[in-house]
C-alpha cells in the first residue's frame, strides 16, 4: 500500500475513534438535574484568591494581570499558556503548542504541578476554539474532569471554572448567532455536563461567561450606535479573534465579576499590561458600561455561582 492510502486510513481511523469516544463520553447530569445541582450560589469569597489560568491566548498575558488590579491586595496568579492549546495538551498527552513562547514570562508555573499544589483557590480552565474540534478530536470532558478531579484531591475547596470564549469575528454562521448557540450545544453539553458526568455526584464546575458578555456588550454598543468611542465589534479585536486592551479589560471584569461575586462598577478602568506599559483605556461611559454588562452577565448567567 502506497503510503499515502496508509496515511489516509489511519486518519479515518483516528477520527473514527475520536467521534467514538464523543458519542459515548458520559452525558453527565440533565437539565433538571442540572438545575438541582446548581440551585444554591456559592458563597462569596472572604478574601483575596490565588488563581492559577490554564488556556491559551483568548488568556493571554495581559487578562490576568487587568483581573489583578481590578481585585486589588493580595490577589495572585499564575498560568500556563499556549497557541490555540487544548486541555489535553495541558495534561500532558500531546505538546502545548507554543509553549516556550508563551510561558516565557514570571507568571509560568507548570500546569499539573501547580494544579496539585493546593496552592490556588480557584483553577481557570478554557478549551481551544474551534471548540467543536477541541470535544470532538481532543476528548475535553475528560481532561476538565481531569484537571478537576487533580485540584481538589490537593485542596477539596477549590472553585472550578470553565472560561467560555468565542469565535472568529466572521464566522459564517455569524458571531451573535454562533454565542448564542455555542453556550448550550457545546459549552454546556460538549464540555462540562459531559465532564460532570465523570466526576461524583454532587460535584460542580462552574462558568466564567465571556462569550454571552462579549455579545451583551456588543448588542447594548451597536444598538446605541456606539458608546464612548466604540462603534461596533471590530473595536474590542485586534484581528478576527483576539481582544486589543479594551477587550482584555472587558473579559477581566466579567473574571472579577464572577470570581469575587462582586460589581466591579466604580473599579479603575485605567490599567496596566502584564509588562506594565499603559493599557488603552476606556472613556467614562464605555467603562461604566463595561462593568454593568459583566456585572448583570456574573449575575443573569446560569451555573456562574453568583447569586441572582
Amino acid at each position: 500500500m502506497r503510503k499515502a492510502g496508509v496515511i489516509a486510513l489511519a486518519l479515518a481511523a483516528f477520527a473514527g475513534a475520536a467521534a467514538f469516544w464523543w458519542r459515548s463520553a458520559p452525558a453527565g447530569p440533565d437539565a433538571a438535574a442540572m438545575a438541582a445541582l446548581y440551585g444554591e450560589p456559592l458563597a462569596p469569597p472572604q478574601a483575596p484568591l490565588a488563581v492559577f489560568h490554564i488556556g491559551h491566548s483568548l488568556v493571554n498575558r495581559d487578562m490576568p494581570a487587568m483581573l489583578a488590579q481590578l481585585a486589588g491586595e493580595g490577589h495572585r496568579y499564575d498560568s500556563q499558556l499556549g497557541w490555540g492549546a487544548q486541555l489535553r495538551s495541558h495534561w500532558g498527552e500531546i505538546p502545548v503548542n507554543g509553549f516556550e513562547v508563551e510561558n516565557d514570562h514570571p507568571r509560568y508555573r507548570d500546569a499539573r504541578a501547580a494544579v496539585a499544589s493546593g496552592d490556588y483557590d480557584a483553577i481557570v480552565l478554557t478549551e481551544s476554539v474551534e471548540i467543536r474540534d477541541a470535544i470532538r478530536y481532543h476528548d475535553s470532558p475528560r481532561f476538565l474532569a481531569a484537571f478537576a478531579e487533580a485540584a481538589w484531591a490537593a485542596r477539596p475547596g477549590a472553585r472550578i471554572y470553565l472560561y467560555e470564549t468565542w469565535h472568529e469575528l466572521d464566522d459564517p454562521e455569524g458571531w451573535l448567532a454562533r454565542i448564542d448557540a455555542d453556550l448550550s450545544r457545546f459549552w454546556l453539553d460538549g464540555v462540562l455536563r459531559p465532564a460532570l458526568g465523570r466526576l461524583p455526584k454532587g460535584a460542580r464546575i462552574h462558568l466564567i461567561p465571556v462569550g454571552q458578555g462579549l455579545a451583551a456588550l456588543m448588542r447594548e454598543v451597536e444598538a446605541r450606535g456606539g458608546v464612548g468611542g466604540l462603534r461596533d465589534r471590530n473595536g474590542l479585536f485586534s484581528d478576527q479573534i483576539h481582544l486589543n486592551d479594551l477587550g482584555n479589560q472587558f473579559v477581566a471584569l466579567v473574571h472579577y465579576a464572577v470570581l469575587y461575586h462582586k460589581s466591579p462598577v466604580g473599579l479603575p478602568h485605567v490599567l496596566l499590561r502584564a509588562d506594565g506599559s499603559p493599557a488603552a483605556a476606556p472613556d467614562p461611559e464605555l467603562a461604566r458600561l463595561m462593568q454593568e454588562v459583566a456585572w448583570t452577565v456574573a449575575r443573569s448567567t446560569p451555573l456562574t455561582g453568583v447569586a441572582p
